[in-house]
């Protein structure tokens, strides 16, 4: 599909996020072409390493809410759900390169990449309160380890915007760079990692998350059930109709 870029160049396999006239907003079509892609490089000796990337000024905007404001859309085999725990459990090196706005899960997906690249106009929102939602990705989990409690609570709680410089800070991103240069030195890692021994790096990937691993395919099954109760739920449906309104929400009387 268009919206999905996909290119393998020897055994490097870039996944490109081209919606650009939507912000490269997440349809449930996009996940599944996502999804279908990572489980094909699984298979796939050939393919050493994948990247997941945007365009310079965007990464993404989060999910598009018009397609994604169904609560069928998050049951068991939701496009979405399979995509989240096809990420966390991808045994291969998963490398992002992140530039512009990154929303939602296009900032909760960058927790299952084993490297983040970011242009130092990036810019990461996790808006789920705000819209009367909760975490999902196992971002719940993932991000007070990542982060510490108190600026995990900062950043899903108050679900306020922090630029590159923060996140690298934090150890969300490993790197950060001009935007024009983000891709390449995505593109610089992946050869690198392709050039070294398959079996030693799937390994070594696996020790290192084998502790959580379980924790983590739990968690995001459990926020997905939350999640899809509360598409149904008053402050959702105030913040969705604020949206489409043009207006701020008011969840005084909520």
């Amino acid at each position: 599909m268009n919206d999905i870029l996909v290119h393998q160049e020897n055994s490097l396999l870039t996944l490109t996020l081209n919606r650009l006239d939507k912000k490269n907003a997440f349809t449930q079509d996009m996940y599944a072409a996502l999804t279908a892609s990572l489980k094909a490089a699984e298979d796939q000796s050939e393919v050493r390493a994948v990247i997941i990337q945007g365009q310079e000024t965007i990464f993404s905007a989060g999910n598009d809410l018009a397609d994604f404001m169904d609560a069928a859309t998050l049951g068991p085999d939701a496009a979405v759900i399979e995509f989240l725990q096809t990420m966390a459990r991808f045994t291969k090196p998963l490398i992002a390169s992140v530039c512009g706005p990154a929303v939602g899960i296009g900032s909760t997906l960058l927790l299952h990449c084993d490297l983040v690249v970011a242009g130092d106009n990036a810019a990461f929102s996790l808006p789920f309160v705000n819209l009367g939602l909760c975490p999902e990705g196992a971002s719940s989990l993932l991000l007070p380890q990542l982060m510490g409690y108190h600026r995990a609570a900062e950043a899903l709680l108050l679900g306020e915007p922090f630029m590159a410089e923060a996140a690298l800070e934090v150890g969300w991103v490993n790197k950060v760079v001009v935007p024009s240069e983000a891709n390449l030195v995505a593109k610089a890692w992946g050869m690198k990692l392709a050039a070294k021994p398959p079996s030693v790096v799937a390994q070594t990937k696996a020790l290192m998350k084998s502790s959580q691993a379980q924790s983590v395919q739990n968690v995001i099954h459990q926020e997905a059930q939350v999640f899809a109760r509360m598409l149904t739920e008053g402050p959702a449906k105030e913040a969705l109709s604020a949206f489409l309104e043009h207006r701020r929400p008011d969840f005084s009387k909520l």
